[in-house]
């Protein structure tokens, strides 16, 4: 467990499933890590009461709200006023004390509130000012989705604060600028604060906008229906006001000729990481985390060691917490796990699955599915396409997984779930097959 001396800051534990054993010559360990962060107590009062908090309390943040303002948001004209109403929904939920400024998105990012390359700090005054800007807010233009991110960062940068944070709404394809300039302009974001991205309606790219969270280490979904983003906002807005830790990484020791094959994020959602990993020293790399509040995750690593005769056991690999600090020191959060390889003869021992690495396991093979599926439907190859979402039921319905069941059965036919059988449906609305591609990577926890 994790020994912090604040009290509104939360503790962090380290959990680690797995089945240590492996047959004589075995190499690959398998491990599920969970990660929880308890006790810092303000999670629950930014739900239920925002302003609860004088300034100074809970943890410094600053936030910004990036709203698509190209000439698409006018088609229905309802489609702006609710993006205002959203965001004025949002800030309305910001607690005292926290920095927050909005962007106006086109073809170009302009400073709606409080303008003059800074942030307003959040009280009574401030959040009646943002609201009467907003309202000024208008469509027209583009979209260059790149120019509102390095807008936010130049802003959230302005604020010495512990949380930074983006919200972001489009409605469109980032048509103004190339796939290059988004993912340089990602690129130099990355790290420097998370973000929410979301589409609302059915014309936006769902590879962009959950490209976007992925990227920026936040969620992503979709409002189909914009009367619907006020309520969306607003819980985002309560999420993002809870978090109390930031840029937390997990630290990955592995001893000599041993190899990470991949370390990824399995719950609550399915989030590649092993790209993403800073060497931190011998044989030790950091894998980033992101923001915390009071919450539970869980991380799949697998590591390949070298073989070992029978009776012969090693340490596979040290899991630690800590915070990357500046001038390359590090801030340790005290909670630790290992992984462990234990050769038997025991055949029974040694091809016995992990109940949780199977689970999750499932779960990674279930997106995965989902994404192949629809990408083979619009290409026209129903035979393919009708295979993979009819594993994707199967996946779904073995691991409980109703909410992605419920989605799938928009999109398919579902002849026998047990065993994979569908038909494609012959007219799908848009708006569910948006969702489903959206929503594939969301996974449950394995059943206890």
């Amino acid at each position: 467990m994790a020994i912090l001396s604040k009290s509104n800051v939360p503790q962090f534990s380290v959990d680690v499933y797995q089945n240590e054993y492996l047959p004589e010559g075995g190499r690959e360990v398998n491990a599920i890590v969970t990660v929880t962060a308890t006790g810092g107590g303000t999670i629950g009062s930014a739900v239920t009461a925002p302003h609860l908090f004088s300034p100074g309390e809970g943890p410094s943040a600053a936030v910004v709200l990036m709203v698509d303002c190209s000439g698409s948001m006018d088609y229905p004209p309802t489609k702006m006023r609710n993006a205002r109403d959203a965001t004025a929904a949002a800030i309305d939920t910001l607690r005292d004390g926290v920095h927050f400024a909005v962007v106006g998105g086109t073809h170009v990012a302009k400073e709606v509130y409080p303008g003059g390359g800074g942030l307003a700090v959040a009280g009574d005054a401030t959040r009646e000012e943002a609201r009467q800007a907003l309202r000024k807010l208008s469509a027209g233009g583009g979209t260059a989705i790149g120019t509102w991110l390095g807008l936010a960062d130049r802003l959230l940068a302005s604020a010495d604060v512990a949380i930074r944070h983006g919200i972001l709404l489009t409605d469109g394809r980032n048509e103004h600028e190339s796939p290059e300039d988004l993912r340089a302009a990602l690129d130099a974001c990355a790290g420097r604060f998370t973000c929410d991205a979301r589409g609302v309606g059915t014309d936006w790219e769902v590879k962009e906008v959950t490209g976007i969270a992925s990227a920026l280490l936040g969620t992503a979904d979709i409002v189909a229906d914009p009367a619907r983003l006020a309520a969306d906002f607003t819980r985002m807005m309560e999420t993002a006001m809870g978090k109390e830790v930031a840029d937390v990484s997990l630290r990955l020791w592995t001893p000599v000729g041993t190899t990470v094959k991949f370390v990824k994020q399995v719950a609550p959602t399915v989030e590649e990481l092993t790209g993403r990993r800073s060497e931190s020293g011998p044989r030790a790399g950091d894998y980033p985390l992101g923001s915390w509040g009071d919450e539970s995750r869980d991380y799949h690593v697998c590591v390949e060691v070298p073989p070992a005769g029978i009776g012969r056991e090693m340490l596979a690999a040290r899991v630690s917490l800590v915070i990357p600090q500046p001038g390359g020191e590090v801030r340790n959060l005290g909670a630790q796990g290992l992984v462990r390889a234990v050769w038997t003869d025991d055949m029974a021992a040694s091809t016995s699955i992990n109940p949780q690495v199977a689970h999750y396991t499932g779960q990674a093979e279930l997106a995965e599915v989902i994404q192949e599926g629809l990408d083979l439907r619009k290409e026209g190859k129903m035979d393919g396409a009708t295979a993979k979402l009819g594993r994707a039921v199967q996946l779904a319905s073995a691991s409980g997984n109703a909410d992605t069941a419920k989605l799938l059965a928009k999109v398919v036919d579902v002849v026998d779930a047990a065993t994979g059988t569908v038909r494609l449906k012959a007219k799908v609305e848009e708006a569910d097959e948006m969702t489903l591609e959206t929503r594939s990577t969301k996974t449950v926890r394995v059943k206890k």
